[in-house]
């Protein structure tokens, strides 16, 4: 089990604690990650929230060429294959 004493500071009107990478690894916890943070019986519970699945137009939103490497087909040589 990993675990950390830490202190809570003022970040901006709210409150922060940083979770040391142990933490964040033994828990499966990464930057970016989407959590509820809930309070039961006094204690604070951070539980990741479950990625919801993108849509097909929310995927192609992603699609970058310049860094996907363009057309799937870029050869232009459809239909050249050999069998």
């Amino acid at each position: 089990m990993s675990e950390a004493v830490l202190d809570i500071k003022k970040w901006g009107n709210n409150l922060g604690v940083r979770l040391p990478a142990a933490v964040a690894r033994a828990a499966h916890l990464h930057a970016g990650q989407r959590v509820r943070v809930t309070v039961e019986a006094g204690r604070v519970v951070i539980t990741p929230e479950a990625a919801a699945p993108l849509s097909l137009e929310q995927r192609l939103a992603l699609y970058d060429p310049a860094r996907h490497g363009g057309e799937a087909m870029a050869s232009g040589r459809v239909g050249a294959e050999r069998w």
